[in-house]
């Protein structure tokens, strides 16, 4: 494999800090930008292999960000909302999708010669409206009441649906993939999981369950090998832990 540089988002996150480590597991080189305060391994300020860029990516210009990226043929997002009041109900209500849209008109300004890869990490509970996936009624009642309680989830459905309808299939510059685990939990070591286009169960009456280290795997790969991002790129993959019969 090429040798590739890829920017991560949410780095200093849960999944995020294991996505810097899968990539560096595939030789690539890894720039991230993370919060003036969050605490990353004290072993990427020492990787020559790791750039480290601290600053809120509100404040970055869409210019800014755009000499930052030149180099990256690889972006992913494992930003999300802190589970506390302030992360839910205070600012930024939109940082997810308002990053997403910021790294894409970086990377419009940067007019690439090849497409650069975009992976974003969202949610099962999020639909793929280009594929009408089936939601029961229970279901609709439950995701309109959440869509009016909790931000967060409107926030990752216009960021997917930004890279769906904005982006689309055939942008000249950007390609993309947007992972959807469902209920996420920690676990140290990499395990057998499945991608479906579409959920195989319901999200909300009856989840299934995806460790973190999975998730940055399989984003990890999706950028690194050609053969995985052509089955997957310009669609939503629900990822779950393959369970042990």
């Amino acid at each position: 494999m090429s040798k590739q540089t890829t920017l991560v988002l949410g780095a200093s996150g849960a999944t995020g800090k294991h996505l810097v480590s899968q990539l560096l597991l595939l030789g690539q080189s890894v720039k991230v930008i993370v919060r003036p305060n969050a605490k990353i391994p004290d072993s990427w300020l020492i990787n020559d292999k790791v750039s480290v860029l601290r600053t809120e990516i509100s404040n970055l210009s869409e210019g800014e960000l755009a000499d930052h990226i030149e180099d990256c043929q690889g972006l992913a997002s494992c930003l999300g909302h802190n589970l506390t009041w302030k992360g839910i109900y205070g600012a930024p209500r939109k940082l997810v999708s308002q990053s997403v849209q910021l790294l894409c008109r970086a990377v419009e300004k940067n007019k690439s010669k090849n497409p650069v890869k975009l992976v974003l990490m969202n949610t099962a509970g999020n639909q793929n409206r280009d594929l009408s996936e089936p939601v029961s009624f229970g279901e609709k009642c439950l995701i309109a009441l959440i869509r009016l309680l909790l931000p967060p989830h409107t926030d990752n459905e216009a960021a997917a649906d930004f890279l769906r309808i904005q982006i689309g299939q055939k942008h000249p510059f950007i390609e993309w993939v947007v992972v959807r685990p469902d209920t996420l939990i920690d676990r140290e070591e990499v395990s057998d999981y499945t991608l479906h286009a579409s959920p195989s169960r319901s999200a909300l009456f009856n989840p299934g369950k995806t460790s973190r280290i999975n998730v940055a795997h399989v984003m990890a790969k999706l950028i690194g090998e050609k053969g995985l991002w052509e089955e997957w790129k310009g669609q939503m993959p629900v990822i779950y832990n393959k369970e042990i019969k």
